[in-house]
């Protein structure tokens, strides 16, 4: 039996822009992702704390150091730049990997500078 359980996550980002004419997903600054533990067009779910909206779709990179949290596609219609958001990704694991996993978490501060969790 494979358990699915939360791999990384960004908190409290904050929504750098929104483009709509895009085909979808969300473009987050590579570093981020590298420390967050979240690959490249991974599927990860996106919960706006400012309005509460979630949507699922996949990430694209961003420049490393750039801090842009940008929603693209449809999914742009539901946010707005400032928007505070927990971006998360999941993993299916074994009950016994489960016992010693560790999430990879982020926490932003208002500018998107991040620190990781332990």
């Amino acid at each position: 039996m494979f358990l699915k359980a939360l791999k990384g996550k960004i908190h409290r980002g904050r929504v750098t822009a929104t483009k709509v004419d895009y085909p979808g997903s969300i473009a987050i600054d590579s570093d981020m992702l590298k420390a967050a533990n979240i690959a490249v067009y991974e599927e990860v779910l996106v919960a706006n704390v400012t309005n509460g909206q979630r949507v699922e779709t996949y990430v694209v990179p961003a420049p490393a150091g750039s801090r842009e949290i940008t929603v693209l596609g449809a999914a742009a219609k539901l946010f707005d730049p400032g928007d505070i958001v927990i971006i998360m990704n999941f993993a299916y694991m074994t009950p016994e990997e489960l016992k010693t996993h560790k999430p990879n978490v982020l926490a932003c501060d208002e500018n998107n500078h991040f620190k990781l969790l332990k």
